[in-house]
């Protein structure tokens, strides 16, 4: 069963660390290694074994990987698989190319040594809480394998598709977030230069993501064809457009009054409406 499965982890960051923490009561047991003695001295003291190299990892099931790039990744990689039995699990972490996770997968098969790439989101905080959203990209039956491990550092775990999936998920997600960070500091200079306090816009903008779920609120659809009348969001997502294309041309409209330049609003009140799937019908 899988409670019977060891556990190994390379690469003891700031990610790694408490994501390895995480897993120290695993019982099956754990096994760290990482190129700095120093990372791997907190987990000996909770209780796992320490490895000499990354060969020694390779005994173990089930073999996590957070180490800083897809160089480093295929490094690690062929070591373990150099020294790894059949069905040994190896699952990266690191937010590489999609593609670096496909290649592997297939160098590795004929070995029977599968790989899934499962990188996670949520930060070192989330890490520690066991509260990280992990997006697999693996084969259906190993998938169902590694998630309860998975499950002690995460209350989200999803099983993306074939192994690159879980990256291309984590690639659109992190596209989401430093996109919206771009929205918000374009927002802060409309703001500042109409005179607000940046401090309480941020009191403001954090509550209210906090009840409307911000963005993720939308990502309800199957696919991102045109809605029917017919569809359940279709009612909701036309509202949506109507608020949203009044509140976008008031907050253009001060930006001119202000002189303030915001492109990605102009965007966003160019292709709200078709994004949302409820683009205006021509006359």
């Amino acid at each position: 069963m899988s409670d019977d499965l060891k556990l190994g982890y390379i690469g003891l960051g700031n990610m790694g660390a408490p994501m390895a923490k995480r897993l120290v009561e695993w019982p099956g047991g754990l096994v760290v290694f990482d190129v700095r003695t120093e990372a791997m001295t907190p987990l000996a003291e909770l209780g796992a074994t320490l490895a000499d190299s990354v060969a020694d990892v390779a005994a173990a099931d089930i073999i996590s990987v957070t180490v800083l790039n897809d160089e480093q990744v295929r490094g690690v990689v062929g070591e373990l698989a150099a020294h790894a039995k059949p069905d040994t699990v190896i699952a990266i972490h690191s937010t590489i190319s999609p593609e670096t996770a496909v290649e592997l997968a297939e160098q590795l098969r004929p070995q029977r040594i599968h790989i899934a790439d499962a990188p996670v989101s949520g930060g070192g905080g989330a890490a520690d809480k066991g509260e990280l959203a992990v997006m697999v990209g693996a084969d259906r039956e190993v998938y169902e394998r590694i998630k309860p491990a998975f499950k002690q550092f995460a209350s989200l775990v999803v099983h993306a598709g074939e192994p690159g999936a879980g990256t291309r998920m984590k690639l659109a997600r992190n596209m989401l977030t430093f996109t919206s960070y771009v929205a918000a500091c374009e927002a802060m200079k409309l703001a500042e230069a109409a005179g607000l306090s940046l401090q309480a816009l941020g009191r403001v903008v954090r509550h209210s993501d906090a009840q409307s779920g911000g963005p993720g609120a939308i990502i309800v659809r199957e696919d991102m064809k045109n809605l029917t009348p017919d569809h359940w969001l279709y009612d909701a997502f036309t509202h949506t457009r109507g608020l949203g294309e009044k509140d976008l041309s008031l907050a253009l409209a001060l930006g001119e009054q202000t002189r303030v330049d915001l492109p990605l609003a102009e965007l966003a009140l160019k292709n709200l409406a078709a994004g949302l799937g409820v683009p205006h019908t021509k006359e």
